[in-house]
């Protein structure tokens, strides 16, 4: 693909998916559109496809998804809580899915939540405020909602970088 489609304007698509028909279609447009690879399965791969993998790359290690399937609604929603910018804290600065207004994952939008997080690593704010401010997207523990106030400082969390994807 010559143009980028996982990028800003995918990434305002989502912002504005509530709000905005226009914004709904470009999302269901961008997601749906042939990437030209053929998956493992057989099927010409989508860009919802190559966004849920990479979802699942960098976020499902420890759900039980091998390597190179696409995330599902299960994956997505429990590693969600998981992610925080800049720094481990459950306000809506620093939660990741609550800054987003993303209250439950469920089958309606846990692909929306991936293609965000994923758009936002490759060209949104998380990309810039890396880029300009060394804020980053953050991975906590694997149960951060029932965690002490104690566990939650002291818990073991990871910078992610998405790695470049000259074709995506």
């Amino acid at each position: 693909m010559k143009e980028k489609k996982i990028g800003r304007e995918l990434y305002e698509a989502i912002v504005s998916f509530e709000e905005s028909e226009e914004a709904q279609d470009y999302y269901y447009s961008v997601m749906e559109e042939k990437t030209g690879r053929v998956g493992a399965d057989g099927h010409e791969e989508t860009i919802k496809d190559r966004i849920l993998k990479a979802y699942g790359l960098l976020f499902c290690e420890d759900t039980g998804l091998k390597l190179g399937q696409c995330a599902g609604v299960d994956d997505v929603a429990d590693t969600a809580d998981r992610l925080y910018i800049g720094s481990v804290g459950y306000d809506s600065e620093h939660w990741y899915r609550m800054k987003y207004h993303f209250p439950v994952i469920d089958d309606d939008n846990y692909d929306r939540f991936a293609a965000l997080v994923i758009s936002d690593l490759h060209s949104g704010p998380l990309h810039d405020a890396a880029t300009n401010d060394r804020k980053m997207l953050i991975v906590g523990e694997s149960d951060p909602i029932s965690m002490t106030k104690e566990h939650r400082r002291n818990q073991k969390t990871t910078a992610v970088k998405l790695p470049e994807d000259r074709d995506s």
